[in-house]
């Protein structure tokens, strides 16, 4: 079976979902890999690499033409989608929910395609789960973007002149990312706090070393590990729990997301003019509208002496260290979905079942072909 690696399009990225480490081990495993012309190239991975370890090289209408398995990372673009036929198989990040044309369109093809980003969240699917592998980058990612765009340092330094007093950071949502930007503002000295509309995060955020805003709330963590959406009361008791805080931080870092749906406002223009002079927002959020009300997608917006960054960020930004950890997970996957090189079609089994989105032509809903 040949797997066809396809190059990112969309405009700033720079990952690949496949690289050269990973196609090495999957040509152990019995496959072909076809690489289009540079696809690595921005994580630094050549097609010298490619070619070294067993992989083909060729333009982007011949690795649709030969391959069956078309791998990327973001969704297939109107261009790519001309060239897919019924027996091809795509592997990407659909975002299906908020993308119904774009599954109708697969369909259409008689195509099969499976959502990495639909992956359910159980133990035996954390090795393939993208979601978590990118957003812990980009936790990080968010940490260091917001060292650089600050005008203070974040550790607490006693010198010759005086006392440096340390940096304070708040983080909304401890999830992934959330738990990651909570470790690595602590590492650099940070005094940090952190809220989630999950309590079940509270012990997480305190294992760090930080700080947890606590707001009762009867909510539950919802299917899939993802929060609900807050109920007005909770998010109004959230807002007054969390004001005192936001008013003197100096680094705020938001992450809240619920899938296929508009990220939830949890910081108002309102807000934003009673914090500090200089602070910073990293909306994490930015792509699904934000949660900050003054967030705008890749633009740095100042207002009211805050800096706010909208941004979906950046584990494009540290392509190289994303690309391998997107690539470890599809390889993981493969392996999960195949048998002697080719398909089981458990369609009973709950990972397949919950990333299987187009089969065959037919939309799956819930585990049941349309």
């Amino acid at each position: 079976m040949k797997i066809g690696v396809l190059k990112e399009i969309q405009k700033g990225e720079k990952r690949v979902s496949i690289s050269p480490n990973i196609a090495k081990q999957l040509i152990e495993k019995g496959f072909e890999i076809i690489v289009e012309e540079d696809a690595g190239s921005s994580s630094n991975f050549k097609n010298s690499d490619y070619k070294k370890i067993g992989a083909v090289i060729e333009r982007r209408g011949v690795v649709y033409k030969d391959a069956n398995i078309l791998v990327r990372i973001n969704p297939f673009d109107e261009d790519g989608l001309k060239l897919v036929g019924k027996n091809h198989i795509l592997m990407s990040q659909l975002f299906h929910k908020s993308n119904p044309k774009l599954i109708e369109e697969i369909a259409s093809k008689e195509a099969t395609a499976f959502s990495m980003d639909a992956m359910p969240r159980i133990s035996r699917a954390q090795d393939m789960d993208v979601l978590s592998s990118q957003n812990n980058l980009a936790g990080y990612k968010a940490v260091i973007l917001g060292a650089y765009e600050m005008t203070k340092i974040f550790p607490l330094m006693m010198t010759a002149a005086g006392t440096i007093t340390p940096s304070r950071v708040l983080v909304y949502g401890v999830g992934v990312a959330g738990l990651q930007a909570i470790a690595t503002a602590k590492r650099l000295g940070a005094i940090v706090e952190a809220t989630d509309i999950r309590l079940e995060t509270k012990e997480q955020t305190e294992s760090l070393g930080a700080k947890f805003i606590s707001v009762e709330n009867n909510s539950e963590e919802s299917e899939g590990g993802y929060a609900k959406e807050a109920s007005d009361d909770y998010a109004k008791r959230q807002k007054e729990a969390v004001d005192k805080s936001l008013f003197k931080t100096d680094l705020v870092i938001t992450t809240a997301m619920i899938p296929g749906r508009k990220s939830p406002v949890l910081i108002t223009e309102e807000q934003v003019k009673q914090m500090k002079n200089g602070a910073v927002i990293i909306d994490l959020a930015a792509a699904q509208g934000g949660n900050c009300e003054l967030s705008k997608m890749n633009k740095t917006v100042i207002k009211h002496d805050v800096k706010i960054i909208g941004t979906s960020i950046s584990p494009e930004s540290v392509s190289t260290n994303a690309s391998d950890l997107y690539a470890k997970n599809m390889f993981n996957f493969i392996m999960h979905l195949t048998e002697n090189n080719e398909f089981k079609w458990d369609l009973d089994e709950e990972i397949t079942d919950g990333t299987l989105i187009v089969y065959k032509g037919k939309i799956r809903n819930n585990g049941k072909t349309k």
